[in-house]
């Protein structure tokens, strides 16, 4: 049996709502794993939410709440998200569940029996809402701050600590793991975050990372079991996840199926949690080098209107807004804002969202190209082919037929392409590509003039080659806009969901078969601003 293509997310911290950040790499992953199930491969998605520590227990105090209540109704908004999102995971896992609990337990009594753990004290500073500790050496190579230490991630002053704990080694490892990373130049993607990591490994890594945080500062999380005063460290916590769901702990068969993880997807804000303490992890739990996760992609930050999303600013964009209120009267709502996180940005860099933005590509792509492309086909073969695919006939411009034909089977090939670079912006580029030119090659052909001129062989095999596009256009649509694909199916009279290899096929439309009744995949007669 072949392995199954394993994709993560990272585990959402639920202190808060989820933003447009969350939403964008799981509609990533999503895509992804769409995208490989129709190459017929098994595909595991899973997502999933971060529950513990000193965050969410401050986030539940100020609510009134006890943290697992608070933590369970942030959980069901994430959830619904996903489900409006129409991300199709196959696992969701929270940190709270008593299998995850009691796999972690199990791996922290395995690395304490086997000596890999020591106990001491820690003296340094600690960043409350990253909720990570940075040494004096790492502060040392920082432009100096006037209120004091800031936090090299999210600029906060520090606050100076020191506390006794639980540490897992990190420097005696960090030779193996710069060694790991030059011998595996996709273990990081994209370019740019790999040489990120490959300068942070050219420094000294702390010691030691502390795994642990005493029970009198944080009470909310994971029970340590050989220590009664402590709790796990969230980051250690979460991310065992990643194996713990697919059997590490219990079921090594089921293990084997899944790992190593093929991709994991992230922001490029945790690439050091997933691209130094994870890998450190894995190898002091003695798992060897083809044993790593393939590939950690690390995407850009979303700015709104060129300013860093901040609650004190008020700028966080709240995706359930976009698709309800902005996107009204859209009955693909979700797939728009799908298709503009995927196509507006290059994976992997930083982008800006605006709600001008997102309406701009609904109009021009969407509604203006692609919309008209199957209202107007399906509209002229009820007209003209009495709602039924016309047969197709050899009569007449045979050069304009090849090019968009050629253009049409081969748009698989590209999309392949760009998917194994995950550059979803590009792989749209190229569908579009092939819709702008059908739209061109019906306005060339014009077969509402072959219609009054009585050339009825040549204006059928004219909408039958517009209907073939259609066809292919749909199934490479469907990772990234999949109730977009699905109408489109619905509307050439096709239940079934194709295969990608499908796409190579011309043609594929059984001759005579019904079409359904043509409508407006994207209607622009209304849509009204987010109030938030």
């Amino acid at each position: 049996m072949s392995k199954t293509f394993f994709i993560t997310t990272p585990l959402y911290y639920v202190n808060a709502a989820p933003h447009i950040g969350h939403s964008y790499t799981n509609v990533a992953a999503d895509c992804l794993a769409r995208y490989h199930r129709l190459k017929a491969q098994e595909v595991f998605l899973l997502t999933g939410t971060d529950e513990h520590g000193q965050k969410i227990e401050q986030a539940a105090k100020e609510s009134g709440k006890s943290p697992q209540v608070f933590v369970d109704e942030v959980v069901e908004r994430f959830q619904s998200l996903w489900a409006t999102l129409q991300i199709s995971y196959d696992d969701f896992i929270r940190t709270t569940q008593a299998r995850h609990v009691r796999a972690v337990k199990v791996i922290l009594s395995r690395l304490h029996d086997a000596g890999k753990l020591k106990r001491t004290t820690y003296q340094g500073w600690y960043c409350t809402p990253d909720e990570t500790f940075w040494t004096e050496e790492e502060l040392r190579q920082l432009k100096a701050n006037p209120q004091g230490p800031v936090c090299p991630s999210c600029q906060r002053v520090l606050e100076p600590t020191r506390e006794e704990g639980w540490y897992l080694p990190l420097r005696q490892s960090q030779e193996w793991l710069r060694t790991f990373v030059k011998a595996h130049p996709t273990f990081v993607r994209p370019q740019t975050r790999y040489n990120e990591l490959l300068s942070l490994l050219e420094q000294p890594l702390p010691e030691y990372l502390c795994i642990t945080r005493p029970k009198r500062r944080v009470g909310w999380g994971i029970p340590v079991p050989f220590s009664e005063d402590h709790v796990t460290y969230v980051w250690f916590d979460a991310l065992l996840n990643y194996i713990t769901v697919v059997g590490f702990v219990d079921d090594p068969a089921r293990f084997a199926q899944f790992w190593p993880a093929d991709v994991h997807l992230i922001g490029k804000d945790i690439l050091r949690h997933h691209a130094v303490y994870w890998p450190i992890m894995l190898h002091t739990l003695g798992f060897s080098d083809d044993q790593m996760p393939r590939t950690i992609v690390a995407h850009g930050w979303w700015k709104v209107d060129e300013q860093k999303m901040s609650k004190s600013l008020g700028n966080i964009v709240n995706p359930q807004a976009i698709v309800t209120q902005l996107l009204q009267g859209q009955p693909h709502a979700a797939d728009v804002y799908r298709y503009f996180l995927l196509r507006d940005v290059p994976f992997g860099q930083d982008g800006s969202f605006s709600q001008d933005a997102i309406l701009a590509r609904l109009q021009a792509d969407l509604a203006n190209d692609l919309g008209n492309l199957v209202h107007r086909t399906l509209s002229m073969i009820t007209r003209y082919c009495a709602g039924r695919i016309p047969r197709m006939a050899s009569v007449g411009c045979a050069v304009d037929d090849a090019a968009l034909q050629h253009s049409t089977v081969g748009l698989g090939t590209v999309v392949d392409e760009a998917m194994a670079r995950l550059e979803f912006s590009v792989a749209l580029d190229a569908i579009m590509r092939v819709v702008g030119q059908a739209n061109r090659y019906l306005e060339s052909q014009a077969p509402w003039q072959l219609s009054k001129e009585g050339q009825k062989s040549r204006l059928e095999s004219v909408l039958r080659i517009a209907a073939e596009v259609l066809r292919v256009v749909s199934i490479h649509l469907e990772p990234f806009m999949p109730s977009v694909s699905e109408a489109i199916r619905t509307q050439l009279g096709c239940g079934q969901l194709y295969r990608w290899i499908d796409g190579t096929v011309w043609p594929g439309l059984p001759d005579a078969q019904a079409i359904g009744k043509p409508s407006a995949l994207f209607p622009l007669s209304r849509s009204c601003g987010v109030s938030g």
